[in-house]
């Protein structure tokens, strides 16, 4: 192996998010930027010299490349193993799985998650630990600090190796294992969830459309219902990963994913249907003729865990991030469990996790997971509703229904506004953040307001502190607005503005989500001035 040092120099845009770095492709592909950014992040990884490095992507436009690169910088850089899927493709999940089944440092995960792919689209590189969750912000603050010194990078100059043949290879002293992507992963899926009572779900007759959304979930979804499982063929669509998702723009919600959910909500749905993102971390849930909210989600797969194998014994906690509704802390207050809310981000929920204080965890923004592993995981929630289904008996929408009336509902939407003006944006965050101490007692259309704050957040493993996570407003007549600026866009900024309004009285849980709202969105939009700071007199999306 020849080693080569390349001069470089440093990048001033290189600071990772909560997600890792994204920006657009064509950003990436300027000379040495990807090169300075994984030499950043695997000098940062203590112990790296024989360690084992898990490496993989959702498949999108230029994760091949940046796959052959990185493996020549990491043999460059001491590691003595790395474990790739095949193809260069891990769903995040998976490599969480991978990195944690085998004792690996850490890994390097290609994706941009649900952003849209293709030469012209958005792209990401984010480091895992060896817990298998997003690293923590000491981590990516050390990578930043990483970036802003190096004068070089190390990197091996050998041809690309192939990536289409399971086998074990090398480059200098580094071995290089090519892996079956999905098989760590299902194997992990039989152990936690009843695969034999939805064997004979499916054998029933059970219907069920999965969309897959030409991303990474495409052979995992193929393998585990189709294979394992026995859904009829043609149950898994768009299954085959595209560097550009298809043209999709790869997030499941009813938006972009509008052909489950019309089919759903159409006079021959199938019993159940669901869509995942693309690398394979989110998920979207229709029942027959009901969108299933991801708030709705979290807490009714926690109120019916113990129906898999994986979590008979109880939940030790539930997380949910501030944003997502409080439907979860209502069954966790059932239980007798511990509920925790977290700032937006995986991480969050990672510490918890390792300290046994939650199973179950979740996100407004279609995420959901639990102790199996240190992401989010699409595919998981999926089976994991499908176990529900099959113990239970129950058709999805019935589940639903007899969750609100014995829960109350928590009437949820989300409004985004995105790729504003960053400067008017922070305008707008700024100016709510100078309301806040006058707002409680204020009379705001039909609501009076009881509380309002900058969430700030102080974790209880480690008490590291998180300031500034998004202002809430709480209303007396319980309900709540949220507003924040989401950090996983790649132009502009995006105002998010969460609205929830509870409700008890059975003959007000079924009235349609835009009525039930509509008072509490003119509100958010006077108390925060959308229309006038933004220009926006619509969200971009409404969820």
């Amino acid at each position: 192996m020849v080693l080569k040092r390349v001069p470089t120099t440093p990048f001033s845009d290189q600071k990772p998010g909560t997600s890792g770095l994204r920006k657009k492709v064509t950003h990436f592909r300027q000379a040495h930027y990807v090169e300075t950014f994984v030499q950043a992040i695997v000098q940062s990884v203590p112990g790296r010299e024989g360690a084992t490095l898990v490496l993989g992507g959702d498949g999108r436009f230029f994760n091949r490349a940046v796959v052959q690169t990185t493996l020549k910088i990491a043999a460059a850089n001491g590691f003595g193993r790395v474990l790739v899927g095949r193809g260069g493709l891990l769903s995040t999940p998976a490599a969480s799985c991978v990195i944690r089944k085998h004792g690996a440092i850490g890994g390097i995960i290609l994706s941009a998650s649900h952003n849209p792919g293709g030469p012209d689209g958005d792209f990401g590189i984010k480091f895992n630990t060896a817990n298998g969750g997003p690293a923590p912000e000491g981590v990516t603050e050390a990578i930043f600090e990483a970036t802003k010194t190096l004068t070089e990078y190390r990197i091996a100059d050998v041809p690309d190796l192939d990536l289409d043949q399971v086998g074990t290879t090398r480059i200098g002293d580094m071995v290089v294992e090519v892996i079956d992507p999905v098989a760590d992963y299902a194997a992990l899926m039989a152990a936690l969830i009843d695969f034999d009572a939805i064997r004979r779900l499916f054998a029933s007759g059970f219907r069920m459309r999965f969309d897959a959304m030409s991303a990474v979930t495409g052979p995992y979804a193929h393998a585990i219902l189709e294979g394992m499982l026995g859904a009829a063929p043609g149950t898994v669509v768009n299954g085959e990963p595209k560097e550009d998702f298809g043209g999709h723009h790869p997030d499941p919600n009813p938006v972009h994913a509008h052909d489950l959910y019309d089919l759903m909500l159409g006079a021959d749905a199938p019993d159940f249907g669901a869509a995942s993102d693309g690398d394979g971390d989110r998920n979207m849930i229709v029942a027959p003729g009901l969108f299933v909210t991801p708030s709705d989600s979290l807490a009714i797969l926690s109120a019916h865990a113990t129906s898999a194998p994986g979590y008979a014994g109880g939940l030790a906690g539930i997380a949910r991030s501030m944003p997502t509704s409080r439907a979860a802390d209502r069954v966790a207050a059932a239980l007798g469990i511990g509920v925790y809310e977290t700032p937006t981000g995986w991480k969050f929920f990672g510490t918890l996790l390792d300290a046994g204080l939650i199973t179950l965890c979740g996100e407004e923004s279609a995420g959901t997971g639990s102790n199996h592993v240190r992401e989010k995981d699409g595919l998981w929630a999926v089976l994991l509703w499908l176990n529900i289904l099959a113990v239970t008996g129950k058709r999805a929408d019935a589940i639903v229904r007899e969750h609100w009336a014995r829960f109350g509902r928590d009437y949820y939407t989300r409004h985004d506004y995105e790729e504003i003006a960053s400067d008017a944006a922070n305008r707008l965050m700024d100016g709510l953040r100078e309301k806040l101490a006058a707002l409680p007692g204020r009379r705001i259309g039909d609501f009076t307001v009881s509380a309002a704050d900058d969430f700030r957040y102080v974790d209880p493993v480690d008490g590291s502190v998180s300031e500034r996570q998004g202002v809430r407003v709480t209303f007396a007549e319980d309900a709540r607005i949220v507003y924040r600026l989401s950090g996983t866009g790649t132009a502009g900024a995006t105002l998010r503005v969460y609205i929830e309004r509870y409700e008890a009285a059975p003959d007000r849980l079924e009235r349609p989500v835009a009525e039930m709202l509509a008072p509490l969105v003119a509100v958010a939009g006077e108390l925060a001035e959308i229309a006038a700071l933004t220009g926006r007199a619509e969200p971009s999306v409404v969820t």
